[in-house]
């Protein structure tokens, strides 16, 4: 294993620190317990949007904090959950007289974890629950994971929040970009997590993971190496099985890479999902395509398609400013 660290122990705590010294003008970092805030003060009554995860994910969530979008995040250590006290602290710190509003990835300990906090924290709060890995089945034992579609609920219910929107508006907001949002990934090598040194999983040379998740979790298939076209219809027929998008309807299509793939590629598998569902009619009006939640080093990507309607584009499009996500202001 060849990467840049001093010691296991104190990775996160060095990678934070670096994080909020480049990024000083918009944020700053809680040491302990750790929670990443936005620095410029919002408005009295404001909701104050949270949400976390384990580390690993960069950008996603810490990348994202700032006006328009999340007030708090809290990094747990690699694909590891935040503790309770993280999310407490930090909805004391932000909480603003709007409530908190809890955006939670649905991972068994992330679930556990926010909802432990969110019974001992005496603010108004609600939880929105992203599930919109669509390589699981609606009816899978724990339900499907949460994955790249975060980062659009969290940019949209951002600017919702940032517009003086209220915590019951907000959630419902957030549980209806969630429903209208899949996504699924394909991984061409796994990750390698820092504490244990070697590949989460093995692929052969001419091997790729159909389905994977964002924790470095094999996916549901693993097939032989194939045509960029082939693996992207793939993945592009199971996201339209599952949201059956109409013809004439507005999308957001998001190419999400996992860290170590880069934008020639990106962009390459953008082209094909674009004419994809351009030649069943649907309208990709708005766009985002880099690594924005990744896997550590993980090759490969994931697709996202959002269904959208003028009030989601609106919100879209609202000025966001934060370290990874930034227009209109």
């Amino acid at each position: 294993m060849k990467k840049f660290i001093n010691n296991i122990d104190t990775l996160i705590d060095e990678s934070l620190s670096g994080f909020t010294k480049a990024h000083s003008d918009i944020v700053e970092l809680n040491p302990q317990p750790h929670f990443i805030k936005r620095i410029n003060p919002s408005k009295s009554g404001k909701v104050a949007v949270i949400s976390g995860g384990g580390s690993g994910h960069e950008p996603l969530h810490a990348g994202f904090v700032g006006t328009g979008m999340l007030d708090a995040a809290c990094p747990g250590q690699v694909f590891t959950s935040p503790t309770p006290d993280q999310m407490m602290d930090a909805a004391q710190a932000v909480e603003n007289g709007g409530g908190i509003l809890f955006i939670v990835k649905n991972y068994a300990g992330d679930v556990m974890n926010f909802e432990i906090a969110s019974e001992m924290i005496d603010f108004p709060n609600e939880t929105v629950l992203i599930d919109d890995d669509v390589s699981l089945p609606k009816n899978h034992s724990t339900g499907r994971r949460g994955v790249a579609g975060t980062l659009i609920v969290e940019k949209i219910v951002g600017a919702a929040a940032e517009n003086g929107v209220d915590l019951p508006t907000c959630k419902s907001l957030g549980d209806r970009v969630n429903e209208v949002t899949a996504s699924m990934g394909v991984a061409l090598s796994s990750c390698t997590v820092p504490a244990i040194g070697k590949p989460t999983f093995e692929l052969a040379d001419d091997e790729i993971e159909m389905g994977v998740g964002i924790h470095g979790e094999r996916g549901h298939e693993t097939i032989k190496m194939r045509s960029a076209n082939d693996i992207v219809t793939q993945i592009c027929e199971a996201i339209d099985k599952d949201l059956k998008p109409q013809k004439g309807q507005l999308g957001l299509l998001h190419v999400n890479g996992f860290g170590a793939t880069p934008l020639l590629e990106l962009h390459l598998v953008y082209n094909i999902a674009a004419e994809y569902w351009g030649q069943k009619g649907i309208n990709i009006s708005r766009s985002l395509v880099g690594n924005y939640t990744t896997s550590l080093d993980m090759a490969g990507c994931s697709i996202t398609l959002s269904l959208l309607d003028e009030e989601l584009i609106k919100y879209w499009d609202a000025p966001v400013h934060t370290a990874n996500l930034r227009w209109g202001c």
